[in-house]
Formats: structure tokens, C-alpha cells, sequence
């Protein structure tokens, strides 16, 4: 019986520590982290904006992005300047999308 209860409670114990570590390791988001997550947003907005095909959207999220790390709320940052660098990507694909169709639909 006693075995049974030590062995219930290591394992949750192991369960416990585990979690603890892994939302340590989710909660951990630095500076750096978001450093890193901003500038792939801003390389992506670069190449928008060779393609002539920047978004308001995109901008709006980038400054979001930027005031929430000045707050120091990183990890709400890195998910603002991910969705900002989702949002430069789409508007490359649809500038190269729209090139496209515009052949198509007038060049014959």
C-alpha cells in the first residue's frame, strides 16, 4: 500500500515538475527572441515593399509588435511580429498571384 501511494505520488510529482518546466520554457521569451521574430516580420515587409504590395495591416501589426515589447510583454510581441511577418508573406504571394493573372487575363 505504501509503495503504491510513493509511487502515485512521484509520478505526479515528475508530472508537476514537468509541467512547471515546460511552461517556464514557453514563458521564457526574451528580448532577443523577439528581436529575432521582428526582423523576419520586417524582412518579409521589405520584400512587400519591393513588390509594391505593402499592406496597412502589416504595418498596424509591426507597431503593435513593437509597443507590446516595450511594455516587456514578449511573448505577446513575438505572436504580433509572426502574425505581421504571416500577413508581409501573404501580401508577396498575392502581388505575385495578381502579376500572373494580369498576364493571363490580358496578354494572349
Amino acid at each position: 500500500m505504501k509503495r503504491a501511494i510513493y509511487s502515485t505520488l512521484t509520478g505526479a510529482l515528475f508530472f508537476t515538475l514537468g509541467l512547471l518546466a515546460a511552461t517556464a520554457a514557453h514563458a521564457a521569451s526574451t528580448q532577443a527572441d523577439f528581436d529575432a521574430a521582428y526582423a523576419a516580420a520586417q524582412s518579409a515587409e521589405k520584400g512587400a515593399g519591393a513588390l509594391k504590395n505593402r499592406w496597412t495591416t502589416t504595418e498596424q501589426v509591426l507597431a503593435a509588435a513593437k509597443k507590446a515589447a516595450a511594455a516587456g510583454d514578449f511573448d505577446g510581441a513575438i505572436d504580433q511580429a509572426k502574425q505581421a511577418e504571416a500577413l508581409a508573406n501573404a501580401s508577396i504571394a498575392q502581388a505575385k498571384e495578381q502579376e500572373a493573372a494580369w498576364k493571363a487575363a490580358i496578354i494572349h
